[in-house]
């Protein structure tokens, strides 16, 4: 690879994985639009993972439903199998340690895995990430796409870059040149609203944000602006954390139009808190808090909290609860831009007490 005192990194992640694993466990869903999660004639829900023949006609993860009917009309519904996309993951995980113990999942279908030091001394980041894509494909019978470089950033732009079944290498002289071409919001942590205001102050691409000082950066986007600056020069130094613990989960989704009526607002929580209860039922997680995030139209931002007694994971208390916490802040007449639910606070699941449906309230504060 590629460079002496360089990291070698391989980010790989799995293609449309949940899908992937439906098609290849039942042959009769090969080859046809298929969607994880949702339901038929789209009552309600929202869609997990989408294959590549409903992505065709621009079905998406996160998706409601309804709206993956629309634009695909003969896509088939599927119920999610959490337990056995787990199982997959695990064995996926078997691969990645045949080759090195430095490994950071982000998901059940994609990690970091850092191969400076790789266990077979085969000493080129994208022999092994062959290898590994191989593996997968053979032991599996799943594709997945790799990108290979030098740090996390550049190694997940990467490996979308060719998706499905892609391998994308991107070493340290071309990192700079890469990085100005890049579109905005194509940078990994840029999302809708930030990419729009940066075109609105006339930054399209990389080279565009290098003409900016730190300062500037900062100024602009917060924190996040000095991790803009440092990016686009290409510039990642953290570290592949093996021992990567959850500490939360949650989803959020910032709107299109402002939010005013609270029948929207709730509508809005109920997606929102289905896709965080789906992922804590992937991780096989319970949380005793529950935060709901809120952000104005004036980009103030605020948190609201509640406790539990005993984890919770249920659909009905996260909504009801995220619903509550809303009200409490007295939203009428308010112009909402973003919600947010999250759980955290994660321990042993303890055993509930017959008659005890709703696990006993400890506090509800604010930050």
């Amino acid at each position: 690879m590629e460079g002496k005192g360089h990291r070698k990194i391989i980010h790989v992640d799995m293609d449309a994985f949940y899908a992937s694993v439906e098609q290849r466990d039942d042959p009769e869903l090969r080859g046809k639009a298929l969607a994880v999660g949702g339901s038929p004639e789209g009552r309600g829900g929202v869609v997990a993972t989408a294959s590549y023949e409903a992505r065709k006609f621009g079905v998406r993860s996160a998706m409601p439903s309804k709206k993956a009917v629309q634009l695909c009309p003969h896509i088939i519904f599927v119920r999610p199998r959490f337990a056995v996309y787990k199982e997959v993951s695990q064995k996926i995980r078997e691969i990645f340690r045949r080759h090195t113990d430095l490994i950071e999942p982000l998901s059940l279908d994609e990690a970091y895995l850092d191969v400076t030091e790789d266990k077979q001394g085969i000493g080129s980041a994208i022999e092994i990430a062959k290898l590994i894509k191989q593996a997968i494909r053979d032991e599996l019978q799943l594709t997945a796409s790799a990108g290979v470089s030098i740090n996390k950033f550049v190694a997940k732009i990467a490996s979308d870059m060719n998706k499905p079944d892609g391998l994308t290498f991107i070493g340290p002289s071309n990192i700079e040149s890469f990085m100005e071409k890049l579109p905005v919001e194509k940078f990994f942590g840029v999302g809708k609203v930030t990419a729009e205001k940066m075109k609105k102050m006339g930054l399209f691409t990389g080279a565009d944000l290098k003409t900016l000082a730190e300062e500037e950066m900062v100024k602009h986007f917060g924190k996040s602006g000095r991790f803009y600056y440092h990016i686009a020069r290409g510039i990642d130094n953290r570290e592949v954390q093996p021992n990567r613990e959850t500490k939360s989960i949650g989803a959020e989704d910032t709107f299109p139009y402002d939010l005013t009526e609270i029948e929207e607002m709730y509508a809005e929580l109920e997606k929102i808190s289905k896709t965080v209860c789906n992922r804590l039922e992937v991780y096989q997680l319970k949380g005793r808090t529950v935060t709901l995030k809120i952000k104005y139209s004036d980009f103030r931002q605020i948190t609201r909290n509640q406790s539990f007694m005993q984890p919770v994971s249920d659909l009905q208390v996260v909504t009801e609860t995220a619903k509550k916490l809303l009200l409490a802040t007295t939203p009428e007449g308010s112009r909402i831009r973003l919600l947010g639910v999250t759980l955290s606070n994660f321990g042993e699941v303890e055993p509930k007490k017959k008659g005890n449906d709703h696990p006993d309230q400890l506090q509800l504060f604010g930050e």
